[in-house]
């Protein structure tokens, strides 16, 4: 059984933006119906994403809901550097910050996790 942790760092701004967010929900969906272990982690410029995907009319909004269990949370310190932290807290989504405010790429590592960017 694989083990990945996908780190979303990708805009909101344009459509390669986009692409890049597809890709990785894409690749935590097919590890998810594979039986694997695919968590997602809303990182950097990415955190603005779950606001964006929480509403019923963004495009990738069904994408996101078949994968949301798989959401670890979201790095806090970039939250709110990219001012979203509160509608992420009211989205009822982990605001990581295990190492100087941000989520600890380490332990994913020590766990055993491969770890993809988009």
């Amino acid at each position: 059984m694989l083990k990945v942790a996908v780190f979303v760092l990708a805009d909101t701004e344009t459509h390669g933006d986009l692409g890049r967010l597809v890709n990785a929900l894409i690749a935590v969906k097919e590890l998810k119906e594979a039986g694997d272990t695919g968590i997602l982690v809303f990182d950097g410029a990415g955190t603005k994403w779950p606001v964006e995907l929480s509403r019923n009319d963004h495009l990738g909004h069904p994408l996101y809901e078949a994968v949301r269990e798989n959401v670890a949370g979201v790095c806090r310190f970039c939250a709110g550097a990219f001012g979203v932290e509160a509608e992420i807290a009211g989205l009822g989504m982990a605001l990581l910050d295990e190492f100087d405010h941000h989520p600890s790429l380490r332990t994913y590592l020590s766990e055993g996790y491969q770890v993809i960017t988009f």
